[in-house]
């Protein structure tokens, strides 16, 4: 047997393998391993999270959906005619599914694809939108821990010199590409250069066929396509992404300051950037496990009180990645009530 099937869908025997071996990972890195790397225990953890109140879990989920929202805005403008609420329901949808799997990217990409092309895009408006928004979600995690150091170096947290070194790395390097991809963007002769490169860079890795000029051929492809989209999208690509970091930093803030943790901003900012990077670690789904345990150390490294520092790692899990999952059932139901349409049409709803 190949793999196992459900429906039209069929899981191949290797990803049952990652499945299995994704969860069994969060469960030891929860379990064991987020309270060991931040030397405290769960029953201390547990009593803290017992006085979430009705308020409090109210306050921040409505923080949770205020910077959904805010993501629609850079939605909509990578995918011209769609509208914000079609924007809010493909998003949950798709980041419910990622959720689920490990390296459940790809699958969420899939049903984002799936779901925009039964509203009448075309393939290639929606590759593109996917293209431009991986891109410019890439850019913001780039620039996240970059503003992190910025924020350490004018406060008073004292960095380890292995950390120091490694974040003038981070810094340098993510500058780097950041300038990369603006010459790549704003220069002809650039992206030439680029395309050149990468299709040497092709001609040394095995081919069933194909040759370097298609690969150069793709990237003027996509960067004729990106630069479309960002000419007239660029201000809500960044002001959706600026407020969905923006609004779930804030609520990180809070819930810190609900659990007793009173460090400086440039810590929690620090901290918080830390954990979106994190969130990309395929091994698990949506890197949950690596990127508590990686925020609680980091916090508790900075003289956070252990049971406090893991406490607000958790609250803020569970209504950042948990909750995702029911609103993307939500997502999923409206979908399937929704009229089927043409891309011309879908931006009327919002």
């Amino acid at each position: 047997m190949s793999g196992f099937t459900i429906g039209r869908f069929t899981i191949g025997r290797r990803r049952l393998v990652e499945v299995v071996v994704g969860f069994g990972l969060t469960a030891v890195l929860l379990v064991w391993g987020l309270p060991h790397f931040a030397k405290t225990t769960w029953s201390a953890v547990w009593e803290i999270v017992a006085r979430l109140s009705p308020g409090q879990a109210a306050l921040y989920l409505a923080l949770v959906l205020v910077g959904l929202w805010c993501y629609t805005f850079t939605f909509t403008a990578s995918l011209p005619g769609l509208g914000h609420a079609r924007a809010f329901i493909v998003n949950v949808a798709g980041s419910s599914v990622s959720n689920l799997l490990p390296g459940g990217g790809a699958v969420g990409l899939a049903a984002t694809f799936a779901i925009c092309r039964s509203w009448g895009f075309t393939k290639r408006d929606v590759s593109t939108s996917a293209i431009v928004s991986g891109v410019w979600n890439v850019l913001a995690r780039i620039l996240l821990p970059i503003i992190a150091v910025a924020a350490l170096a004018t406060g008073r947290s004292d960095l380890p010199a292995l950390m120091r070194d490694a974040a003038i790395v981070a810094v340098l390097s993510g500058v780097a590409l950041v300038l990369a991809f603006a010459a790549f963007i704003a220069s002809d002769r650039a992206a030439e250069t680029i395309g050149r490169l990468l299709g040497r860079l092709a001609r040394l890795v095995p081919r069933r066929g194909g040759t370097a000029t298609s690969v150069e051929a793709l990237v003027a492809d996509v960067r004729s396509r990106i630069v479309g989209v960002v000419k007239h999208g660029w201000l809500g690509l960044t002001v959706g992404l600026a407020g969905y970091f923006g609004f779930y930093y804030i609520l990180f803030v809070v819930v810190t300051r609900s659990t007793g943790l009173h460090l400086f901003f440039g810590q929690l900012f620090a901290a918080f950037a830390l954990g979106r990077l994190l969130t990309s670690v395929g091994v698990t789904p949506g890197g949950v496990g690596v990127t508590e345990t990686g925020t609680a150390a980091a916090l508790v490294a900075w003289g956070a009180d252990p049971a406090a520092a893991t406490a607000a790692v958790v609250i803020f899990s569970i209504f950042t990645h948990l909750m995702e999952v029911p609103l993307g059932a939500l997502g999923w139901l409206a979908w399937a009530l929704l009229p089927r349409g043409s891309g011309a049409a879908v931006g009327d709803d919002g």
